[in-house]
């Protein structure tokens, strides 16, 4: 279990008066760039624990972490209307959040839509980015991605345990992730379902299927450059799953090209999307956030 001290949970109204929930982590105060984690489409912030006790608690520069729980997911209260899990209320979302915690500038760390929410706050807000990572993500996204999500959001079975848990996951998605331990497909259960009401349950609106099933993945996907370009101005981290069925491999490499401050990592032996709890990950996500701050200073 993680101790309750490791972060503050803070809520926050958004516009229409549904509650937010967010992880605030490390110093409130200080010199260093904050960052901001975005969530895949239903996941929640404790994909970025590792990650953010690893910033909130570098020995020589402290940062404080925010971790966002959209609406529908995690701790955020549930919209009776499922067509408001749309991207552009969920930017607004955000927006409110950064308000209410006072965050002018930010490096952001995006995982799958948390990314397409970066990308799109690059055009709404782009003063408040100060460098960014996009994790499994781009401008042109593989339907087949979108597929497979498709066919578990709202799906799946409901284990009895979090082991359980884990071995639904892990035959989910074992060709995607060869080398998980045990123990970290367990970590996943634990941050897919939750036991916080009792028996298992998932940790997001069941409904957020809706949204996929609304998809037309007949028809070409939209492309994003123009929001990708947005970023140009910033340091960007851009990191693939070598198994990854959303981001293509040819798609990293022109962002690589057409961004003129962009390193690429591709993660080996993990699919859509990678994790980033690992000593490795903190430290090139380190490395980006330093890039920023040197750019901001």
């Amino acid at each position: 279990m993680i101790p309750a001290s490791a972060f503050t949970s803070r809520f926050v109204s958004a516009r229409d008066g549904l509650k937010l929930h967010l992880r605030d982590y490390g110093p409130l105060e200080g010199t260093a760039l904050p960052v901001v984690c975005l969530p895949g489409f239903a996941r929640t912030a404790a994909d970025f624990h590792e990650l953010a006790m690893a910033l909130a608690q570098d020995e020589t520069k402290p940062r404080r972490v925010l971790a966002l729980d959209y609406r529908g997911r995690g701790l955020s209260d549930y919209d009776r209307n499922w067509k408001n899990y749309d991207i552009r209320i969920e930017l607004d979302d955000l927006m409110q959040v950064l308000v209410a915690m006072g965050i002018e500038q930010a490096v952001f760390v995006g995982t799958s839509r948390g990314g397409l929410l970066t990308m799109a706050l690059a055009a709404a807000r782009p003063a408040v980015i100060s460098g960014a990572v996009l994790n499994d993500v781009g401008p042109v996204i593989d339907a087949r991605g979108l597929l497979r999500i498709r066919g578990y959001v709202g799906k799946l079975p409901v284990p009895r345990s979090f082991s359980e848990g884990a071995e639904i996951l892990k035959r989910l998605s074992d060709q995607h992730f060869p080398a998980l331990s045990q123990a970290e497909w367990e970590i996943m259960a634990r941050r897919t379902w939750t036991d916080r009401d009792g028996p298992l349950k998932p940790d997001y609106d069941t409904k957020l299927m809706k949204v996929l099933e609304e998809l037309d993945l007949e028809a070409p996907l939209p492309v994003l450059w123009t929001y990708f370009d947005g970023l140009k101005a910033v340091p960007l981290l851009a990191i693939r799953g070598a198994n990854s069925d959303l981001l293509a491999e040819k798609t990293l490499q022109e962002m690589a090209e057409r961004h003129p401050d962009c390193e690429i990592f591709t993660v080996a032996g993990q699919g859509h999307a990678p994790l980033l709890g690992s000593r490795d990950m903190a430290r090139r996500i380190g490395k980006l956030i330093a890039r920023a701050e040197r750019r901001a200073a």
